[in-house]
């Protein structure tokens, strides 16, 4: 398999007040391309910022980071945008579905970025929503959902761009335990079609899904 991102030393700090706070310290790690990890650890160990980063919503402050081969460290914000909108879908625990928009609108957001065609964009979406057995909610806007609904949306969303790489931020966090289970269920189900996952979790059975399991504590990786 090949290696889809590594990172090598890399370093996350924040300035507050006079002192500088590290939130990840030298983290080594290589991700092949259909692997299925978990991250793992206690809050405040830097799961959220490791995935914010290898997905660049944030930047590494030192270190390298590599993504399909290229230097994500030494790219031009445009560049990174690019890179992160082709190749990595985001599920978050807290959704971060446009209120203002209905289901159908939502999923079909990041195609508007990747400027798809007016009918290719119907067509994808009502794959999508097909997929997710949420047809019949396309109209809907997300206060109309149940929590479990909202984050099928959020994975449809993630998913509609066809990504190499899905990044979860504890997406089950809102759920009871039978949406968990579906949840986890599907992300198993499109790591075997060979999506790349990256999953941040509090729970030992989301965590068995994946095929690694990389323990944090206070921003260093401590055992895999």
């Amino acid at each position: 398999m090949s290696i889809l991102l590594s990172l090598n030393e890399a370093t996350r700090s924040v300035n507050s007040g006079n002192n500088k706070v590290t939130l990840l310290n030298n983290i080594n790690l290589q991700v092949k391309e259909g692997e299925f990890i978990s991250l793992m650890g206690p809050s405040g160990s830097g799961k959220s910022t490791l995935l914010n980063c290898i997905g660049m919503l944030d930047n590494f402050n030192g270190g390298g980071y590599t993504f399909l081969g290229q230097p994500v460290h030494s790219m031009k914000e445009k560049k990174r945008s690019m890179l992160y909108k082709e190749y990595i879908g985001f599920v978050f625990q807290a959704y971060h579905l446009i209120d203002e928009l209905t289901v159908f609108e939502n999923i079909e957001t990041p195609l508007l970025y990747k400027n798809v065609k007016s009918s290719e964009r119907k067509a994808l979406v009502a794959d999508m929503l097909d997929r997710f057995n949420i047809v019949g909610k396309k109209d809907l806007f997300p206060e109309q959902l149940s929590g479990g609904q909202q984050q099928l949306v959020g994975i449809a969303r993630a998913l509609i761009g066809n990504p190499k790489l899905i990044l979860a931020d504890e997406p089950t966090g809102n759920l009871n335990s039978k949406q968990s289970t579906e949840i986890m269920e599907l992300f198993s189900e499109l790591n075997k079609e060979g999506v790349t996952i990256i999953q941040a979790t509090h729970s030992e059975k989301n965590a068995s899904y994946g095929s690694r399991i990389i323990n944090l504590l206070d921003g260093e990786i401590v055992s895999e």
